[in-house]
């Protein structure tokens, strides 16, 4: 239980601006701490759903969407937005992989890096605005769940990209198949909970979509880096967000 309570602590030091004590946990502890990643996105996602009950009082539910992920950054420190700039500027318009990976570890952002930034956030705000303000909630409580999931299953499958190490080294040299198989038992128990047989066809979509991310980024890269991790958590969120509004404009 101590060794679980450690693991599942690493993860909201990680992936949250929650004042706990600084631990500096062992290699081991950071990859095993991913199994939690979508337990604490659940926890994100019950703060997110809760503040937007609130915001509806005082607010038309589009300022109420947009209020919501403006939370949705702060509780999470803005933590993989680097990601998704450097992950752009990497990526776009550069051919051989030591000059992808040089551009992502530079700390400066570029044009597609702010390009990026700008439709990403354009695109979560949008989708969520258009879903009914009752059903938004269900919405956002597994927003971050998949998001999080999505960064444990790609950094199981996928090797890590730089010879030198790097912060996304440490989780994805130490994660493994029961971090991805807890992981996936907590998103499968709130994609079926909440949208019952089309949370098993997002479920399927999902697997299928980490296959395909990690076959590009091994081609593209040799493997994944923590910016990419970042960056398949930030986009995962605004797809599944875009096929949510899809589904309720549909029905």
């Amino acid at each position: 239980m101590k060794g679980i309570l450690g693991e599942l602590r690493q993860a909201l030091l990680f992936l949250t601006v929650l004042p706990l004590p600084a631990s500096a946990g062992s290699a081991q502890q950071l990859g095993r701490s991913m199994a939690y990643f979508p337990l604490v996105g659940l926890g994100l996602g019950l703060l997110l759903a809760g503040a937007h009950q609130v915001l509806l009082i005082f607010f038309p539910p589009s300022v109420g969407a947009l209020l919501v992920l403006l939370l949705l950054i702060y509780a999470t420190g803005a933590l993989h937005l680097d990601g998704v700039a450097d992950t752009a500027d990497g990526m776009y318009g550069i051919r051989d992989r030591a000059s992808r990976l040089r551009i992502m570890k530079d700390s400066r952002v570029g044009a597609m890096g702010v390009v990026a930034l700008l439709c990403l956030f354009l695109l979560k705000v949008m989708t969520l605005s258009v879903i009914p303000s009752a059903m938004r909630w269900q919405v956002l409580i597994a927003l971050p769940v998949v998001g999080r999931w999505m960064m444990v299953a790609l950094a199981v499958l996928a090797p890590y990209a730089r010879s030198e190490g790097g912060t996304g080294s440490v989780f994805v040299e130490g994660v493994g198949r029961r971090e991805l198989v807890l992981a996936t038992l907590i998103l499968a128990a709130v994609l079926l909970g909440f949208f019952r047989l089309w949370g098993l066809t997002l479920l399927a979509a999902l697997c299928l979509a980490v296959f395909l991310l990690e076959r590009y980024f091994k081609a593209r890269l040799g493997g994944v880096t923590g910016d990419i991790l970042g960056a398949v958590c930030e986009w995962s969120e605004a797809v599944f967000l875009l096929l949510c509004s899809s589904a309720y404009f549909h029905r």
